[in-house]
């Protein structure tokens, strides 16, 4: 009884703080919804239902301690149901066999691929003599063929290579399957043939995306070359402007995030509206003495976020970054502070209702860790009062604590999610983000301004010789020697143990926050002591990769780049494929032999080997990318057998499949034919 009555008390102290928990118990619910490894049925979903209102019906009679605990445990089960209804929401038919032939559609969006081709996203969409019920709702392009003059809302066809989305390069790694289903794509792929024109325009639902394409084109007419394409992509937020070797520099230096319309890039344009709205205001005496300025200029600033909403694109980053800076600013117009905590809960809260899968994007992760870092820090630092020092010196300092305040609360999940850390990043972002503030930024509103009398060349001008500056600091730091590190994969349950601990820290109150910091050194050791697989197999049977001494080495040289990118990138290995390929012993006749525990693992490469491959022994594993009729009793992977595991992780005596880490979710090929319901059958 004693040690209810404490957390009873401790409970009672918080009165007042525990609103800002509440996405935090509703991101537990979706999180434990994406860690199940099989698909809910309704009676799980009817089950939580009724023990949300149980649970809100007991917190309405319980003291006030207790009542927030059901009450939290009423939001994890709404976490989970949200999710899950959004799941069976977005449901589309997603395309289960390779396909080449004949592939039309509209056009909704593009941008570039990893190989620097345009890449097209579809919808509309005809393939072959495929029937509706079968044929994806959208489909996604790389154009290796050409493809001219495109456009949003034009219909277009070719003859293209499909399949269904990819799934995990290996057990338990990021599944693309997952990140397709909720953005209702059924199939990628490329084509190598010229794009046409099938039919004339069709601009319904997508003249939004044809306004910012026409937008992009000209921004990039009047500052042609890598500085133009960065002015599209942070005005309209196309990227099919900027080369690869940019956005390596951009990634390397720790400057990507200027690249994506995020909060950033909302919280400066929004600010900057809202500050020279607020002294556009005070000078007309008849507003400064009748109206409440303040309020006016924060109703400017919510439009103008509106329109930057809709110029971008309006993607989950920008959707997110919206939601944020509209809550602080509208606290303003409640007259309520601004920026705190409860604001980012706010936030949290509408995105996490209207994009709950969001929460497994780093995107999501990185923007709320730094957002609730600043917040907490700084609102901590003002109960010791105004920052000593002369006055000049103030902006400089503040500037260098956010970058140092964000970049500590952000560097464990972007070194868990990309496996690298950027040495200089700080460097970079104090020679860039006041670049970024002070003249890329009002250029281009002023721009936009301009813009209906034909006058937004100079500004324009203006933000491409800011951006020149930013692109030249980017690929100065990107070559310092050391300016890139490499970081290993961690175990799956590291990055909520540190997020959870960082929570408790920045949100409870009192002398026991402090017990937060004991989950986050405890994932940071574990982190350390984490393995990676000792032997990797791709999905296809292309590519094996085998850890030794000097890293892992991979069974091929060329083929299966992206998957070999991952892996290594996963190992927190710097080396390229064609390196990486050079610590495997020498093949002997296509095939490739490795010892593994007692057992031979052979890797068969091309048809010529496999024919000379007919028998094995019970001590071998055989992994080929053609199909393979082998007497013996050795364990074969070819095709047809990795169509139904994926990808392997061979470790400690033991084989896990990617089908076996996934289980039988919506997402997952066996089952998304025959688990899709209706949440209210």
């Amino acid at each position: 009884m004693r040690i209810l009555a404490r957390v009873e008390t401790a409970l009672l102290n918080q009165t007042g703080y525990l609103f800002q928990w509440s996405p935090v118990c509703l991101a537990v619910g979706i999180g434990l919804y994406f860690s199940l490894r099989f698909e809910p049925d309704w009676r799980t979903y009817a089950g939580l239902s009724a023990a949300a209102v149980i649970c809100l019906g007991m917190a309405r009679r319980l003291p006030t301690g207790w009542a927030t605990l059901v009450t939290g445990g009423a939001l994890i089960a709404a976490g989970f149901i949200l999710v899950g209804a959004r799941a069976h929401t977005v449901a589309e038919p997603v395309l289960s066999w390779r396909y080449y032939g004949p592939v039309e559609g509209r056009v909704v969006a593009m941008d570039r691929s990893a190989s620097d081709a345009l890449r097209v996203t579809l919808d509309q969409v005809r393939i072959g003599d495929v029937p509706k019920d079968r044929r994806p709702q959208r489909v996604r392009l790389s154009l290796h063929g050409g493809a001219g003059s495109l456009f949003p809302g034009q219909r277009i066809m070719t003859t293209a290579h499909l399949s269904p989305p990819q799934g995990p390069v290996e057990p338990g790694g990021f599944d693309f399957r997952r990140h397709a289903w909720f953005q209702r794509l059924g199939a990628v792929g490329y084509t190598r043939v010229p794009v046409l024109i099938a039919a004339p325009p069709q601009p319904e639902g997508v003249r939004v995306t044809a306004w910012r394409m026409a937008i992009s084109d000209h921004v990039q007419a009047i500052l042609p070359g890598e500085a133009g394409g960065f002015a599209a992509a942070v005005t309209t937020g196309d990227r099919s402007g900027m080369g690869q070797e940019t956005l390596k520099f951009l990634r390397a230096s720790n400057l990507a995030h200027l690249l994506a319309i995020s909060g950033l890039h909302m919280g400066l344009l929004t600010g900057f509206v809202f500050l020279m709205c607020r002294v556009l205001f005070s000078a007309i005496p008849v507003l400064a003495l009748r109206f409440p300025i303040r309020k006016l200029a924060a109703v400017c600033a919510i439009l103008a976020g509106t329109i930057y909403l809709l110029l971008s694109g309006g993607n989950v980053a920008t959707e997110r970054a919206f939601v944020m800076a509209s809550v602080m600013l509208g606290a303003i117009l409640i007259d309520r502070r601004a920026i705190s905590l409860r604001a980012v809960a706010v936030a949290a809260l509408i995105v996490l209702v209207l994009r709950p899968e969001s929460l497994l994007s780093p995107g999501f992760q990185m923007s709320f860790a730094a957002t609730t870092a600043l917040v907490a820090v700084f609102g901590a630092l003002r109960d010791f009062g105004p920052m000593p020092g002369p006055n000049w010196l103030k902006p400089v300092a503040g500037l260098l604590m956010s970058s140092a305040i964000a970049g500590l609360a952000t560097a464990p999940i972007g070194a868990a999610h990309f496996n690298t850390m950027s040495h200089y990043g700080l460097l970079a972002n104090m020679l860039s983000v006041p670049v970024m503030g002070t003249i890329v930024v009002p250029s281009a509103v002023v721009a936009a301004l301009l813009a209906p009398i034909g006058l937004e060349a100079l500004p324009l001008m203006a933000m491409g010789l800011g951006l020149e500056w930013i692109l030249t600091v980017s690929e100065w730091v990107s070559g310092l020697d050391g300016a890139q590190g490499y970081v290993v994969s961690p175990p799956h349950y590291v990055l909520p143990m540190i997020a959870l601990g960082g929570l408790w820290v920045a949100l409870w109150q009192g002398r026991v926050k402090w017990a937060g910091t004991i989950p986050v050194v405890a994932a940071l050791l574990l982190w350390g002591q984490g393995q990676r697989p000792d032997i990797l197999i791709a999905d296809t049977g292309g590519l094996v990769g085998v850890m030794t001494e000097q890293g892992r080495a991979l069974s091929k040289k060329k083929g299966s780049g992206f998957v070999a990118t991952v892996w290594l990138e996963n190992d927190g290995d710097g080396a390229e494929q064609p390196q990486a390929a050079n610590r495997w012993p020498q093949s002997t006749g296509g095939v490739q032999r490795v010892d593994w525990l007692g057992k031979e693992v052979l890797h068969v490469t091309g048809k010529r080997a496999a024919q000379g491959v007919t028998d094995c022994k019970d001590n071998q594993i055989v992994v080929s990318a053609v199909a393979l009729d082998l007497s013996g009793g050795c364990e074969v992977f070819d095709p047809k057998r990795l169509l139904k595991t994926g990808s392997l992780a061979l470790m400690d005596g033991k084989i896990t499949t990617s089908a076996e880490a996934i289980g039988n979710r919506l997402w997952s090929p066996r089952t998304r034919e025959d688990r899709v319901f209706k949440l209210g059958q």
